[in-house]
């Protein structure tokens, strides 16, 4: 057995590594750079925390968030590993006595923020460390903040080129589970990456099931969706802090433990409610994009989008907080022509640069177009990322395909109707004419003398919002910022109003609600159908929807859980710190009845069965019963 492979079983509780980590982890002992892009719950803390281990001295792990780093450390301390984290949260005596275990060497990880990294105080520390052979390596977690163009841009990171310049003989790893091919590049070049290996897993999250709705009435589709979720953890995100108030205190009111999480709310706050839906199972955490960088809790079960997101990778990057642990987990997302009209408003009137703006107006038009696609949407997402898929059968597009329609002559006269008013108004007022409504802002106008005015009867609104939501997506039609949100033909709309060519459209969804296999059981079955994950959540074994998804409601698993609970109150860390949910499902299965059979139960390394050992078979032969 290779040391990687020895302390992978010792330290964390697994038997075998998954996809490119041991590779990974080869690589970077042996002293190499690589760049390391794995999905969420892929296992990427492995490939630096493994190397930091077996490497002389100790590991330096740059973290954007303090929750980050609090709960790598809490899961580190448990595993028995000698980690620890400066940052803003310690007081001067804490930090102090943190940097002096740091210089004598009783550490093996330090998790920092870049802001301290890069501080005289912190770099004398490295120096010293350096000249006395301790430093492990550098591990640069969340690598995609120091892309301008990413989503989560942090300018900080930038700088972090000089661990290169001033360390050169100290291996490097930069991990991200979101970035495409200019995020990649630019990750490269700003860290000074040139010459690392790239290591790229699949992006494949086959456990999530994607579902898009077209909104309508969206508090009661989110009611709907959220009664598949009842005592379940999930993130409900929002577009403003206001929105976030308002829909954490309504579900307050429909009998879900909902907690609002924005910039707006002040630190203490937001501490109080981040460790309440870490530490408490069924919590529904309304957010802004503030929440969820770094939030390594894997039994979330849900994420909702109420408004659309920014780009394609900031949906990659906010949904793959569900289902870390590998078990069935649902992204709902409600979406309508506002969110188009919006976004583009935003990027318009932002004072980003010219290019910039450009490159977010193309990750926007990817992700319209991946609202509106009639493909697989795990297909298209997964084509975004450079990579090929097969349909997966677990999408809403999959199980319920959507009818296809020659939408040219709506467009047409859509487009028509856009033209004729003076490209001037919206949506709802280009609506109100092609329906030969005589509004007051009709007649204000004199729209209706115009030809198109009453063309479009044979669709209702509903149908005709659609028919402008798909223009706007296939950029037929722009949103004009300047003119609050006008509707304003492209160069690309004149071949079809001249009738050059044709146009399929994807049919506006009836109101009544889809029906979906629902429940975790049902879920597990439709996953099972799909192609085997190449990046399953790490070391888990294969979903099966008659062990663990039953499991989850026997006595044994109730039992378990309930000492876990208290566990974790008493050492103040979230409960999947003790153990995951999937090593108490492997406990309740296999039953374990000595110390060296706890050892063969994934999740359990020699320092868990040493401190938790006795008392997990006390749990277990108390609630054994032969008829589970």
């Amino acid at each position: 057995m290779s040391p990687a492979l020895e302390t992978l079983h010792r330290i964390f509780g697994y038997s075998s590594f998954r996809g490119p980590q041991a590779e990974i982890i080869d690589h970077l002992i042996a002293g190499g750079d690589a760049l390391v892009l794995m999905p969420t719950g892929g296992g990427k803390s492995l490939c630096y925390q493994i190397p930091a281990l077996l490497r002389t001295g100790t590991a330096v792990v740059v973290s954007p968030l303090i929750a980050l780093m609090q709960n790598q450390v809490d899961a580190l301390l448990q595993a028995g590993v000698r980690a620890a984290y400066l940052n803003s949260s310690l007081d001067y005596t804490t930090a102090s006595a943190t940097e002096q275990r740091l210089l004598r060497g009783e550490l093996d990880l330090i998790y920092v923020a870049p802001e301290r990294l890069l501080t005289d105080r912190f770099l004398s520390l490295l120096d010293h460390l350096d000249t006395q052979g301790q430093l492990a390596l550098f591990a640069i977690d969340e690598a995609h903040c120091v892309s301008q163009w990413g989503h989560d841009f942090r300018p900080e990171y930038i700088q972090l080129s000089a661990l290169h310049q001033r360390y050169p003989n100290i291996p490097r790893i930069a991990l991200t589970a979101t970035a495409d091919a200019l995020t990649r590049q630019e990750i490269i070049t700003r860290l000074g990456l040139d010459s690392a290996r790239i290591f790229i897993s699949s992006f494949d999250r086959p456990n999530i099931r994607y579902l898009v709705v077209e909104r309508d009435n969206p508090r009661q589709q989110l009611l709907e969706f959220l009664a598949n979720h009842q005592n379940e953890a999930g993130i409900v995100y929002c577009l403003s802090r206001k929105k976030v108030d308002e829909t954490a205190a309504w579900l307050g009111t429909q009998g879900f433990t909902a907690l609002p999480y924005h910039a707006g709310l002040d630190a203490a706050t937001r501490q109080k409610n981040q460790q309440q839906f870490l530490r408490d199972e069924p919590v529904v955490m309304v957010a802004t994009i503030a929440f969820g960088m770094g939030i390594d809790k894997p039994d979330v079960r849900f994420v909702a989008h109420l408004d659309l997101p920014k780009s394609l990778e900031a949906y990659y990057q906010e949904t793959g907080r569900a289902g870390r642990d590998g078990e069935p987990a649902e992204a709902w997302m409600a979406y309508g022509l506002n969110d188009v009209v919006i976004h583009r408003q935003r990027i318009d009137e932002s004072v980003a640069g010219e290019e910039q703006k450009r490159v977010e107006r193309g990750k926007l038009d990817a992700l319209l177009a991946w609202c509106e696609t009639t493909d697989c949407r795990r297909v298209f997402l997964l084509n975004y990322f450079s990579e090929a898929a097969a349909p997966c059968n677990n999408c809403d597009t999959c199980l319920n395909p959507p009818e296809i329609w020659d939408g040219t002559e709506a467009a047409r006269k859509a487009l028509s109707a856009a033209l004729r008013t003076g490209q001037r108004f919206g949506a709802g007022h280009l609506i109100d004419v092609l329906r030969g409504k005589t509004t007051d802002k009709v007649q204000q106008f004199g729209h209706q003398e115009l030809p198109t005015f009453g063309v479009g009867a044979d669709l209702d609104d509903h149908g005709w919002r659609a028919v402008f939501r798909q223009l706007l997506a296939t950029g037929l039609l722009h949103a004009d910022a300047q003119a609050y949100g006008a509707l304003q033909l492209t160069e690309s709309a004149r071949p079809l109003l001249r009738g050059e060519c044709t146009l399929s459209l994807r049919r506006a969804a009836a109101r009544t609600r889809k029906k979906f296999p629902q429940g975790r059981t049902a879920l597990a079955q439709a996953i099972r159908q799909v192609r085997p994950s190449s990046t399953p959540a790490i070391h888990s074994t294969s979903i099966n929807a008659t062990s663990s998804v039953h499991a989850t409601h026997s006595p044994i698993i109730d039992a378990l859980r309930a000492w876990r609970s208290e566990r974790a109150r008493e050492q103040g860390v979230p409960a999947y710190v003790i153990l995951h949910d999937r090593t108490l499902h492997e406990l309740a299965a296999r039953r374990p009845h000595s110390t060296d059979e706890l050892l063969d139960i994934p999740g359990i390394g020699q320092a868990k069965a040493d401190r938790y050992g006795e008392a997990l078979l006390r749990v277990l032969i108390k609630n054994f019963s032969p008829a589970l």
